[in-house]
Order: structure tokens, then sequence, then C-alpha cells
């Protein structure tokens, strides 16, 4: 399972055609304590780097943009049943946002991997 990272601090991984996707531990730890997300419904499509979802925390609200294109095919029910605590606690294993089935592997393989983000993030 390889993981890819943009530079709005989503993660993607993907399996198969089949890609999930969340936002960073920096991002996480950037937030702060999380008190709200809203999540797409199963069924829409997005392009890559769309507005996907919404995360709140007691400092800030950011969009979380897709980082491929792609169809939801399902939606964490963990953060939907509003356990929006996973995503400071494991923000890149269960607190994950949506699996989407990708459209277009190519603009995975343009993302970041887990070295070149790392880099990124230092430099911010």
């Amino acid at each position: 399972m390889t993981t890819r990272f943009t530079k709005d601090h989503e993660w993607v991984r993907l399996e198969g055609d089949v890609a999930t996707v969340g936002i960073s531990t920096y991002a996480a730890e950037q937030l702060g304590d999380v008190v709200y997300a809203e999540l797409p419904a199963v069924g829409a499509s997005f392009a890559q780097g769309a507005d996907m979802a919404v995360v709140e925390s007691a400092k800030t609200a950011s969009d979380v943009y897709a980082p491929v294109s792609g169809e939801i095919v399902d939606a964490n029910a963990e953060i939907k049943g509003e356990n929006w605590q996973i995503i400071n606690d494991a923000p890149q294993d269960r607190g994950w946002f949506v699996k989407l089935k990708i459209a277009n592997k190519a603009e995975f393989d343009a993302l970041m991997d887990e070295a070149a983000y790392a880099d990124y993030v230092k430099g911010l």
C-alpha cells in the first residue's frame, strides 16, 4: 500500500482502484481539537482539487480537497456518527474521511510520497 500526500495536507492510500482519503497528521495537529466534520454523500463525484469535505476545530474551519478525481464509494461511519475525535487520535488510520473509486491513476502517481511530504512540511 502506497500513501501519497498533497500540498493541502490530504493523504491518499490506493488499494486497487479505491483510494482512502484523510488529512495528514500535520494538518490534524495544526487544527487542534476537531469539533465537527462534514463528509460528502456516497455517489458524489469530485474532480482533483475540488472541495470535498469540511473539518472544523475550535481554532478554524478548513476545506478538505479531493486529492484525486473519483466517485465516493464509502464515508467513514465513525466520523458521520460524530466521533470526530478519531480525526485527532488517528488521522492517517481510523480517522480517514472517504473512500473513492479513482478516475485517473496518473493523478495519484503525481502526488508527493512520504519522504517528499516530510521535506515539504519541514519547510513550513
